[in-house]
């Protein structure tokens, strides 16, 4: 079962999980030459981004990608790389690595292919991934009802190209096998409406209709699950 972790504000959620994270890298770190972090993208881990950037870590032995990523340039607003650069990879974290999505391909089709290469040169398993989660119980860019979820819960690839029916954008996302390929997985919420999904995804019910539950229910990873309100 997923471990829960209940923060009473939005600051001691971003402490607790900055503490969480950097632990993990450090253990990696002193045990192999290279650590992955895998980070989402969105409103939410904004505040995580500045607090990890300030970390005492041998961020040059660290890198960073992404769980997923809607197909813009780097300089859309949009984009989870722009996220990441203008919060994460700054200060100390500035000596980390990065691996974006984006690849100038036209489409996350044609893209595919070359990433799941670069993905596969990675160090395995990661060794932490910080996951969010949609009022749909959507994980990475995993939707609910999205002709290619069937393919994203079972392919082998490390990505996939989706496009979503009802968000913006085409995307690139990991799949759940290259999720599940981590140490430590994280699962990152707040507020009493995704509270109340994931207490509907905890409970009976299709992995179809929330994907989330894809990792919420294996027991191969840890996940620790830090909510506030």
């Amino acid at each position: 079962m997923p471990s829960l972790r209940e923060c009473t504000d939005t600051p001691k959620l971003t402490a607790a999980l900055t503490q969480h994270v950097a632990k993990r890298l450090k253990e990696d770190l002193a045990r192999q030459e290279q650590a992955v972090l895998v980070v989402s993208g969105g409103r939410s881990p904004v505040a995580l981004f500045q607090a990890l950037a300030t970390q005492s870590l041998v961020w040059s032995r660290v890198v960073i990608t992404l769980t997923d990523e809607r197909w813009v340039p780097p300089d859309h607003a949009d984009s989870n790389e722009a996220l990441v650069r203008t919060h994460l990879l700054k200060q100390r974290a500035a000596m980390a690595s990065f691996l974006p999505f984006w690849t100038g391909d036209s489409t996350p089709e044609s893209a595919a292919p070359s990433l799941c290469a670069s993905l596969l040169e990675l160090p395995s398993p990661f060794s932490t991934l910080v996951l969010g989660m949609g009022e749909d119980g959507h994980m990475a860019s995993l939707f609910p009802g999205s002709a290619e979820l069937a393919a994203g819960l079972i392919t082998p690839d490390p990505v996939l190209a989706v496009n979503p029916a009802y968000a913006p954008h085409a995307r690139m996302s990991l799949s759940l096998n290259r999720i599940l390929q981590s140490r430590d997985i994280v699962l990152m919420i707040s507020g009493a409406a995704k509270r109340q999904v994931l207490e509907e995804a905890l409970g009976e019910g299709p992995v179809e209709d929330l994907p989330v539950r894809a990792i919420l229910r294996q027991s191969a990873v840890p996940v620790s699950i830090y909510w506030a309100p």
